[in-house]
């Protein structure tokens, strides 16, 4: 498996130093939080996207992927939501990035479960296409309204498309009473990548240390060991949304060196 860490850790980070914590502390790629707020997002031009490919290659670090915001199953026309997929498809086509992460994002207060399912399947069969033209994968997040893999399984399992995909955040099944057998189950026909992180408590989900919380982070990797899966795990350290947590690039190194112990470990 090859490791990869999220910029969402590292809110506004110029990409060189972002790409520096990468080589120096052994990651193989970065996953880019594409957002307005960060160095990338859906409005770089031609120029700026070549820029960032260029960099990314001169550092031999690869993009795993680009984590945005579409809510495929929210309320509302699908129109917008279409155009913000297609828009992160294009960039990621444009940077070599295999993969573009979406949420679910329905709305239990105006949805039925059926009818969020069928939402996002829609929408997803519709980019699932352009997709295809773009030879880069949609991967819905385990989330929010669609939290487990049975969630997720409801919305993958309508859209039944190879550029359609699931993207494992352990912290999110784990909140909703999955075990990592069960989401592996479910997900491995469809797996992109794997999230990982680690908090305090389901009360508590201030990002910690790898290692350092509650969550079955050493399942998870056994598991994918032992179906041979040799994809990617990916962290992502939320501290764009927890200011008070301690700074990534401290613990880069750290994390790194748990993660190969747990692969080591599971060989």
């Amino acid at each position: 498996m090859k490791l990869a860490f999220s910029t969402l850790g590292v809110p506004g980070l110029p990409l060189p130093d972002v790409l520096r914590l990468a080589s120096t502390h052994g990651y193989h790629g970065v996953e880019l939080r594409t957002h307005p707020e960060e160095p990338v997002h859906t409005g770089l031009d031609p120029a700026q996207r070549a820029e960032v490919a260029a960099e990314f290659k001169g550092a031999g670090v690869e993009i795993l992927g680009l984590a945005g915001y579409a809510r495929v199953a929210a309320p509302g026309d699908d129109e917008p939501v279409l155009a913000e997929i297609r828009a992160l498809l294009d960039l990621a086509h444009d940077l070599g990035a295999p993969y573009v992460r979406v949420f679910p994002g329905g709305d239990p207060d105006t949805q039925s479960p059926e009818e969020a399912d069928a939402t996002a399947a829609r929408r997803l069969g519709t980019a699932a296409e352009y997709a295809t033209d773009r030879n880069v994968r949609v991967l819905l997040e385990t989330h929010d309204s669609h939290r487990t893999a049975a969630d997720a399984m409801r919305v993958l399992g309508l859209v039944g498309h190879r550029q359609v995909g699931a993207l494992w955040d352990v912290m999110h099944t784990w909140l909703g009473g999955e075990q990592p057998s069960e989401t592996y189950a479910a997900l491995s026909p469809h797996l992109g990548y794997v999230q990982v992180k680690d908090i305090a408590s389901a009360d508590d989900t201030t990002p910690l240390p790898l290692g350092e919380g509650v969550l079955p982070l050493a399942e998870c990797v056994e598991i994918l060991s032992r179906h041979g899966w040799d994809g990617w795990l990916c962290w992502e350290y939320e501290k764009r949304w927890y200011e008070d947590a301690a700074p990534l690039p401290d613990l880069l190194g750290p994390g790194r060196e748990h993660l190969s112990r747990l692969l080591n470990d599971s060989a």
